[in-house]
């Protein structure tokens, strides 16, 4: 559902956060009025017949229920079998609310069953829209409910409404002494942020940044001091006052710790009286975080049952696989009846904490994941084993193939089925999505949903993403899976026939079931689907779109990040970083640099080490900008291999791990204080106690200060909030804390780098590396690796490890065993296995075929040695 607003956004900078929202308390006295007039009234109270001294006069239900009033309480009987909480009402109608005063609901309610429903102050008809929406759990014992809420509009009847359907098995629900009171003092949320000392509660690097931000009135320097978990003093220091800061809303100081190299657990800071969180500095976090962020997916995945064994704790039916009472996904036909086919369309991944499954969301999503093994294939600090089959946790161990793209697969093989089939009008094209034709309740689980399926109209956005996603897909599986990759090459191909031959054709938005997605400049898509598709082929087709797009040259990285309404930076990042031979490569690696420096500038300048939102600015999904940027500077440390990329990549982790106006860290599971509460219909554990949190690793949208955007929760606590502080880890919030697979790919690309910096395989540093191709011909080259020992011992068992780049492969060799693995080749027992002595040169050499392109230098060759 989540899609980035174009609307212009409400920009605030007021300190702190003024106003928010309260959970369910035990009702107590209303706070008096603020004049001596309104003192001496009693509020007013909107209900009548709250006590039911008058049986049920007043109220209503719908047709499925059926009770009695009794010693003042109200007890009715709701069936089993229904499916949304609106499935089975009980409220009132007629309460009228003044814009800006505020009133308080009370009441008194049990249950025959622990249960959660959903209780609203919410006007009648079409949109619905709330004043108040809460999800009271109920037990068995009467429990008093108090809940204070401002009103936005002025509603001349607005409704009280207890929705309790979604229950498998009958129940009873009883109510009594219900009051909506006038007059009533203010909702006012006041987050746990925790200790004023904010840091990264996961992990620092022995060898990298380690930085903490200090909330504080002071304005001199406090002193600091970092203790080890046995409470031992291992440095100190004093602060440096930075002063107001408008992102936060809070005055800050910044304290350095950097010159720390002690490893271990349970490190905490304490200054200005305050001790923070405790956290690691060690190299073991990222390693976990990078699985976790990338196993996320398999719990995302439709049409499949997931395996309990494989994700504990998360074991679900399978969904939408045409069991009822789910109504697709095995043969779906367009809405509306604009198409005569059906499509099979089981598979992909669910889009966020809805049903739905979209083409250009899931395109930027798969990329990004794909993008991860293609970067640790090139990267000089990639590290493709630890990728490898087993790494991940899918069902698909023991198949060879890399989990990372067992995991992508599942989703390319849904975008290609979405391809509009030949012979039928818009042939090659894609649907743009497909979902619900209404909005179901929460929670509910995939298996559960019974709303009928329906394919959304194709678009010239979607058909790009699929054709983009497809290309990279074939150059990635093809030593792998040969026919697979050409399946997707060819899909990949038709589509990019298709967009050509039907360039605007946008997003249709009925505005129900499903999130719009909706794009009307899709130039960028062009970009990147010709870069992708240059980047597997070789084809001049391609390569002369992408010279001649008007985003070749364009600065695409000065207004902020990429995300899936634009692509550009995706197309210039692969084109920089993937071995290819465009014409003026060096120019876009320039581009890709200067992006990085101007992220890493807002970064550098931040108390927070944030490089985003100094404008005053939070967009929805804001941890996902940010962590894109993030990339971006990966991206740079990769091809310049300068130390101050890759430090800007984990100081910039940080606010996302928990050094933040909140100190909460956004990340399920990582931290003292992290989101648990994702907006879901299955991960719904605030809703329904045996239902699971989010899985670790997965993020939350984060801060989100467009106030356009809100959601009902957001509206009714968020008022006023500094920036950083617009959010709340509430299930109901989806413009602030809601899951997405975009968000979550920035996550696990950046977990990934990360990762790869605290492990794995490194060249021996005396080991210097020259490949060279000396010739090539139409089919085949040939190639020349000179290994030299620069240091002062002999190198022993020397041996190299590249990624061949697409087009390429190994005819023979001679001087060393040379061998192919996937992507990876493996050089060994050069000259004969003899150590290489310092000062001396090894060499040896293979044949190479290749396609009709120009045979390209691979990325970076790994030299190991004893």
């Amino acid at each position: 559902m989540p899609q980035r607003s174009l609307a212009p956004p409400v920009r605030r900078a007021r300190r702190g956060l003024m106003l928010a929202a309260a959970s369910a308390l035990a009702v107590g006295a209303v706070a008096a009025a603020p004049t001596a007039q309104a003192q001496e009234e009693e509020p007013s109270d909107l209900i009548t017949n709250g006590d039911f001294a008058d049986g049920t006069t007043g109220w209503w239900t719908t047709e499925n229920l059926t009770g009695s009033v009794a010693d003042g309480e109200w007890c009715v009987d709701v069936p089993g079998g229904t499916l949304n909480p609106w499935d089975a009402i009980l409220g009132q109608d007629g309460l009228p609310l003044a814009a800006g005063e505020s009133y308080e609901l009370q009441f008194t309610a049990r249950a025959s069953a622990d249960v959660s429903v959903r209780a609203l102050v919410q006007q009648p008809v079409d949109p619905w829209l709330t004043a108040m929406e809460e999800f009271p759990a109920f037990t068995a014992e009467p429990q008093q409910f108090s809940y204070t809420f401002t009103a936005a509009a002025d509603w001349e009847a607005a409704q009280l409404a207890f929705q309790i359907g979604r229950n498998a098995s009958p129940w009873q629900f009883c109510l009594s002494e219900v009051a909506l009171l006038t007059d009533a003092e203010p909702p006012v949320y006041d987050p746990d942020t925790g200790p004023r000392v904010r840091v990264n509660q996961v992990s620092y690097l022995p060898d990298g940044p380690k930085r903490a931000t200090l909330v504080t009135d002071a304005e001199d320097a406090v002193p600091w001091q970092l203790h080890d978990a046995a409470g031992t003093v291992v440095a100190e220091g004093d602060s440096t006052p930075y002063g107001d800061e408008p992102t936060s809303g809070e005055s800050v100081h910044v304290i350095d710790f950097s010159s720390v190299s002690a490893a271990g657990e349970g490190f905490t800071l304490t200054a200005d009286g305050e001790t923070s969180y405790p956290f690691a500095i060690g190299t073991d976090a990222y390693g976990d975080l990078a699985v976790d962020a990338l196993s996320f997916y398999y719990p995302q995945r439709s049409g499949i049952a997931i395996d309990d064994a494989i994700a504990p704790g998360y074991g679900r039916e399978a969904g939408h696989v045409d069991v009822a009472p789910n109504r697709g996904d095995g043969a779906v036909t367009c809405y509306g009846g604009a198409c005569d086919y059906t499509l099979d369309v089981t598979g992909g991944w669910y889009d966020a904490g809805d049903h739905g499954k979209y083409v250009v969301n899931g395109g930027i999503s798969v990329a990004q994941l794909m993008a991860i093994y293609e970067r640790a294939l090139y990267a000089p600090t990639g590290d493709a084993d630890r990728l490898g089959d087993g790494s991940l946790r899918v069902p698909e161990h023991g198949d060879g193939v890399p989990d990372v793209l067992d995991e992508a697969r599942w989703e390319v093989e849904f975008l290609m089925s979405m391809q509009v089939p030949a012979g039928e009008e818009l042939a090659g094209m894609a649907h743009h999505k497909i979902h619900d034709e209404n909005w179901t309740g929460l929670p509910l689980m995939p298996a559960d949903d019974p709303e009928e399926r329906f394919l959304e109209p194709p678009s010239t956005a979607a058909t790009l993403n699929l054709a983009a996603a497809a290309a990279q897909a074939a150059r990635l599986f093809e030593p792998y899976d040969p026919d697979f990759a050409a399946e997707a090459l060819e899909a990949a191909e038709t589509a990019w026939a298709a967009a050509i031959a039907n360039p605007e054709v946008y997003a249709v938005d009925r505005g129900a079931g499903g999130g719009p997605y909706g794009d009307d400049d899709v130039t960028d898509e062009f970009y990147w689907a010709a870069a992708e598709l240059f980047l597997t082929t070789g084809a001049k087709t391609y390569e002369d779109f992408v010279l001649a797009s008007e985003h070749h040259e364009a600065d695409s990285f000065s207004d902020g990040g990429f995300w899936w309404g634009s692509v550009a930076q995706l197309a210039k990042l692969d084109l920089a970083t993937v071995p290819n031979a465009l014409p003026q490569r060096d120019a876009l690696v320039a581009q890709v640099v200067a992006g990085a420096d101007v992220y890493l500038a807002e970064q550098d300048a931040s108390p927070w080490d944030l490089g985003y939102g100094a404008d005053g600015t939070f967009e929805w999904g804001s941890t996902s900008v940010v962590l894109n940027r993030l990339v971006v500077i990966g991206a740079a440390f990769d091809l310049t291999g300068e130390r101050h990329y890759k430090d800007g990549v984990f100081a910039g982790l940080d606010y996302v791990l928990g050094r933040n106006a909140l100190g909460n860290s956004y990340v399920t599971g990582y931290g003292s204080h992290y989101s648990k509460n994702q907006h879901s219909r299955w991960y719904a554990n605030q809703l329904d106690p045996a239902s699971p949190n989010p899985p670790a690793g997965t993020l939350s949208g984060g801060p989100n200060s467009m106030t356009g955007t809100w959601d009902p929760i957001a509206q009714r606590w968020l008022s006023g909030c500094a920036p950083q502080s617009c959010y709340i880890d509430d299930i109901g919030s989806w413009a602030t804390n809601e899951l997405t697979i975009n968000w979550n790919a920035s996550l696990a690309q950046v977990a990934s780098f990360a990762a790869d910096q605290t492990g794995g395989v490194r060249t021996a540093p005396s080991c210097q590396v020259e490949y060279r191709i000396n010739g090539q011909w139409p089919g085949g080259f040939n190639a020349q690796v000179l290994v030299k020992n620069t240091g002062d011992v002999p190198l022993n068992a020397v041996s190299l490890r590249w990624a061949l780049p697409t087009g390429q492969s190994i005819v023979q060799s001679w001087s060393a065993e040379v061998s192919l693995d996937g992507h990876m080749v493996t050089a060994s027992s050069l000259a004969g296995g003899a150590a290489l002595k310092p000062g001396k040169t090894f060499s040896f050499g293979f044949i190479g075929a290749k396609d009709a392109r120009t045979a390209v230098l691979p990325g970076a060759v790994t030299c190991s040695a004893s």
